[in-house]
């Protein structure tokens, strides 16, 4: 017998190596909605051999075997079973088909025919659903509250051990230690970012107010580099809460239309299919799928309860396949809601599962935010009332990132895996590597554009910004400047900020001093919303005519290739002291004092034609400025320097008045100057997005060119907004104007029916940007004496508006969008640009 055995396991040794080993590959979709399924089971029955399908619906494992019965099953679905022969190597195709369900006498099969809307069960059940969905709303109660526990994890995916013996990470070899296993799909990753939040949400129906108190938060990972208010915010609009029985749900800072939308049935294609139980009650499914595949909706299932309420027992979404969406590779919600006593219905747990890409072919990043709820309350106890009377939305105190493990321990309403609490421990590891610790300093400075001073952790202050540090133009030649600024680490009220600057033809020094205080407290940066403060204000630079930096520094050096010479430059210096004051409400004042000096050039000389063409060196202004601004609901993404909107949805109303008074404190002219802007993000559900800027200013009184209104000229090759493309600067000259910025995103809505170009996922864009303008004779120089004559090649506008058009094209390879653009009026002026290209970086969702 021990011989038999020897022999036998000699015989094994040997045969192995000569056994042929195959590879079982192929996808499974949904049969209606010809999506691919994830995280489906595939195995050969009688075996352990399998393994489930990924995000795509693909799966591939190896086996011995040359014939075997191959079986695919999912919940909801029939299950496949089908004898293969892995020998021949075939790529095999399944779709899983949905059982027949019968409602109400009406048979529904999953055939493949012609979809109607027209006396279709599953129309007619979704309209139901529609008109009863605020039935059971909790938005209907006078009030309530809840607990929430949120979790986020990012992770880079498909961590196995080929991955961990890339050159990328074999130096690491300490990361095996935290490499978890996903829940989703079995697979290792290596958590890189963690975030959670304990808090409780508050909600009031009259007066309408929504507010969270945020009791713990706390971050680790390798968006420590970046601010933690701006990751907050900009997280909050990417992978937020989800309301199905919203017309729109916003998702990646994208509109993606609800299957509960009135605009539903147009959008979608309903079927109704199986019956099934859930949470033990009985439910009907659900499907949907929109009629295009690319467009910005979802295809999934809504869990229905059979006891005419149309109550939704259980969501699961995924984006389509093919929708045009960047960088999102997979995405998956689900949602499970329960009823209170009442009927109301109650938010219980969601979850979004996203999977990254920024190539195709990699495996990118995994993230995962779950939330939980408990302790639903419909009555306001003593904290409710105290929330509701304070100003800010979010509620949360110093002290909230200062807890214990033991405290979230003792607090979190779900378990979590040691590795997934153990992010900071592995960033601490990382950080004694000196390659990878001068890596993460390198990507901190190119992505904020500041050094961090003396250390990488609370710094004192930045040094920056590093992309002002070397530029140039007609006036001052090669520029090069250096700056900074002081952070709360060093004092949380009290901040400095300011740069010093060079030019080596005009051999002359400039500059910036702030100083300023702040009244409230704060965590990082002086610009923190809300800012209550006063400022002390000094600066002597250049002052570029007709060219207004609006959304970035005039020293940048990506701003430096022109389109023609910039040679409307000359100086200027202001001493300002200003008061800010921002309430949560979205309402805020500026009152600005400011002495002002404009100081002529041998590029913008200062001449009164009417004296014997005498020179003027300068001329200064006492001004008093007072700016409104109202921008209810506005989220911004907080950097070290500015603050940028995350979203343009809230609406931004702005009202500035400046007055000057000659004579006091050296001013030579009095006058008043008014400016009202608006400026708003329209959606149009599926069919994209307007971004629409409105404004009007005018001069009342008469003065000189230096202070009359200039428009904003754009004279790089660059994209910029509330700028003109083919406007040379200083062309024309205004005292009174009205201007409009209109720019259309499409989202892909006509290229995504185009077989060819729908592969490519460009997406449309058209703009239209024109103002009114007119100089009344009091400020024109050849009508009236003491003024300034204009620079050559500058004029006035007649009865005819400025306006350019533009077509373009964005996503061209996820990050580029080119316009061409036309000029539509004055085209017969010497020394202009008609029509021309023009291209920026656009990275979008």
């Amino acid at each position: 017998m021990r011989l038999f055995i020897r022999v036998f396991l000699l015989m094994q040794i040997i045969a192995v190596p000569l056994r042929a080993q195959y590879v079982v590959q192929g996808v499974v979709t949904d049969s209606l909605t010809r999506e691919p399924l994830p995280y489906t089971s595939v195995y050969l029955k009688g075996t352990t051999e399998g393994g489930m399908t990924d995000d795509r619906g693909v799966f591939s494992f190896k086996t011995y075997r040359p014939e075997a019965r191959l079986v695919i099953s999912a919940v909801g679905y029939n299950e496949y079973t089908r004898l293969i022969h892995p020998a021949r190597g075939e790529r095999i195709k399944v779709a899983l088909a949905p059982a027949t369900y019968a409602l109400n006498e009406v048979l529904v099969k999953p055939k493949r025919e012609r979809y109607k809307k027209k006396d279709n069960p599953a129309v007619e059940f979704v309209r139901k659903m529609i008109e009863h969905k605020d039935d059971y709303s909790p938005d209907e109660r006078d009030f309530w509250q809840r607990e929430r526990y949120e979790k986020m994890t990012f992770a880079i995916n498909n961590f196995d051990s080929v991955k961990q013996q890339k050159w990328l990470y074999r130096k690491f070899k300490f990361l095996t230690d935290y490499v978890d296993t996903s829940a989703v799909t079995g697979k290792p990753v290596l958590a890189v970012s963690n975030r959670e939040l304990l808090a409780t949400d508050y909600y009031r129906k009259s007066p309408h107010s929504e507010k969270q108190w945020v009791k713990a938060r706390r971050q680790a990972g390798v968006d420590e580099m970046l601010s933690q208010q701006g990751m907050e915010q900009a997280i909050s609009v990417t992978m937020t809460d989800v309301d199905i029985y919203r017309n729109n749900i916003t998702l990646f800072t994208n509109k993606f239309v609800s299957p509960l939308s009135s605009m539903g049935p147009s959008f979608y294609k309903y079927y109704l299919m199986d019956t099934l139980t859930v949470a033990g009650k009985p439910c009907v499914d659900l499907t949907f799928v929109p009629f295009n595949s690319e467009s910005f909706g979802f295809t999934g299932h809504l869990y229905v309860m059979l006891d005419s309420t149309y109550f939704v027992r259980r969501v699961v979404m995924n984006f389509p396949q093919k929708i045009n969406l960047n960088f999102v590779d997979y995405m998956k919600i689900e949602q499970n809601f329960d009823r209170a006593e009442d009927g109301t219905r109650q938010l219980m747990n969601e979850s979004i599962t996203t999977e990254f890409k920024l190539v195709d072919n990699s495996d990118g990043i995994y993230a995962k935010r779950d939330v939980y709820y408990q302790d639903y309350a419909y009555e306001p106890a003593a904290d409710a009332l105290q929330a509701f009377r304070k100003p800010e939305k979010v509620i949360e105190g110093m002290d909230a990132s200062a807890h214990s493990d033991a405290y979230w321990d003792a607090n979190r309403l779900a378990a979590v895996s040691r590795k997934e609490t153990s992010v900071d421990k592995m960033m601490a590891q990382l950080r004694s590597y000196p390659v990878y610790y001068w890596t993460e300093k390198v990507l901190k400075v190119l992505f904020t554009g500041y050094i961090p001073a003396p250390k990488e952790k609370a710094p004192l202050f930045y040094i920056g910004m590093m992309n002002t540090t070397i530029s140039g133009n007609a006036l001052e030649g090669v520029r090069v400047r250096a700056g900074g600024m002081t952070t709360a680490w060093l004092n949380p009220h009290l901040f400095g900020r300011g740069y010093v600057a060079y030019g080596f033809r005009d051999e002359r020094v400039k500059g910036l001093a702030e100083l300023e205080y702040s009244f409230h407290k704060k965590k990082e940066y002086a610009n923190e919303f809300p800012i209550h403060s006063l400022k002390l204000r000094y600066l002597s630079d250049v002052n570029q005519y007709g060219q207004h930096y609006l959304y970035t520094s005039q020293d940048n050096v990506f701003l430096a290739l022109k389109r023609q010479k910039d040679d409307r430059i000359g100086y200027q210096r202001k001493a300002e002291l200003t008061y800010t004051n921002e309430f949560h409400s979205g309402f805020s004042f500026q009152l600005t004092t400011r002495l002002r000096k404009d100081e002529s050039s041998r590029l913008i000389p200062f001449v009164k034609q009417d004296a014997g063409d005498e020179f003027v060196k300068s001329i200064s202004t006492s001004e008093l400025e007072l700016k409104l601004r109202y921008a209810p609901n506005e989220k911004f993404f907080q950097t070290q320097w500015n603050r940028f909107p995350v979203s343009l949805d809230a609406p931004v109303f702005t009202l500035t008045h400046t007055m000057a008074a000659k004579g006091v404190l050296g001013g030579d002219y009095a006058y008043h100057y008014t400016e009202a802007g608006f400026q708003k993000r329209f959606w149009f559900s599926a069919f994209g997005y307007t971004d629409v800027i409105l404004k009007a200013g005018k001069v009342w009184n008469k003065v000189p060119f230096p202070l009359l209104i200039i428009p904003n000229a754009n004279l790089s090759y660059t994209i910029q907004p509330e700028s003109y493309s083919l406007m040379n600067a200083m062309e024309f000259m205004n005292d009174e104007y009205a201007s409009w910025d209109v720019t259309y995103f499409l989202n892909g809505f006509l290229f995504n029916r185009i077989p060819l170009l729908k592969k490519l996922k460009w997406r449309e864009v058209l703009s239209c940007r024109g103002i009114y303008g007119n100089l009344s004779d009091k400020n024109n120089p050849e009508f009236s004496e003491g003024l300034f004559a204009f620079p050559a090649g500058s004029t006035t506008m007649g009865h005819t508006p400025y306006v350019e058009v533009g077509v373009g094209i964005e996503n061209i390879l996820k990050v580029l969008r080119v316009d061409y653009v036309w000029r539509l009026t004055y085209r017969d002026l010497p020394n202009i640009d008609k029509s021309g290209l023009r291209i920026s970086l656009h990275m979008t969702f």
